[in-house]
C-alpha cells in the first residue's frame, strides 16, 4: 500500500488488493471508498450471504452467477440498499431511489426521479387568451 503526498498528484491511496481477509477483520468489516478491494475466501452462497450481512453496513452488494434462482435469491437474502447482478457495485444510481440500509448512506430513498412523483401533485391547467367561449371538443356546431 503507497500513501502519495504530492501536491502534483494529491493526496491518495493507490488502488490497493487486501489478500487473505477473513470476516472478523477491520478492512472486511468497515466501508472504504476507494480503489481498495478486501478478497474473502467463501465456500458457499450461504456462506457469502452470511459474511456480507454480519456487518453493520449495507450501501451496494453485488453477485456474479449464470444461475438467475441465485441472482434473485441474492436480490432478496442480501441486506443493502441496492444489490448489482453480475455487474460491479458503484454505489449508489442518482436516477434511482436509493440510500442504502443498516449504518450506511444517507438513510433515504426519495432520490432519484421517483422523488418528483413521491412529492408532487399532478394538475393539468387549460388556458385560452382569446376571449372567446371555446366550443367542447365533442361539438359539433359551425360556427
Amino acid at each position: 500500500m503507497v500513501w502519495r503526498r504530492s501536491t502534483e498528484d494529491g493526496f491518495f491511496f493507490e488502488p490497493t488488493i487486501f489478500t487473505g481477509v477473513t470476516p472478523n477483520m477491520r478492512v472486511a468489516k468497515e466501508e472504504i471508498f476507494g480503489p481498495v478491494l478486501s478478497v474473502l475466501k467463501i465456500s458457499s452462497y450461504e456462506e457469502a450471504v452470511k459474511v456480507a450481512n454480519n456487518i453493520e453496513y449495507g450501501l451496494s452488494s453485488a453477485i456474479y452467477t449464470s444461475d438467475v434462482t441465485t441472482a434473485f435469491k441474492a436480490m432478496h437474502d442480501i441486506e443493502a440498499g441496492i444489490t448489482y447482478v453480475n455487474g460491479p457495485t458503484i454505489g449508489a444510481e442518482a436516477h434511482m431511489p436509493f440510500g442504502g440500509v443498516k449504518g450506511t448512506g444517507n438513510g433515504h430513498r426519495e432520490g432519484g426521479w421517483e422523488v418528483f412523483e413521491f412529492y408532487t401533485e399532478t394538475k393539468t391547467v387549460y388556458v385560452d387568451y382569446s376571449g372567446k367561449l371555446q366550443k367542447a371538443q365533442i361539438d359539433n356546431v359551425e360556427d
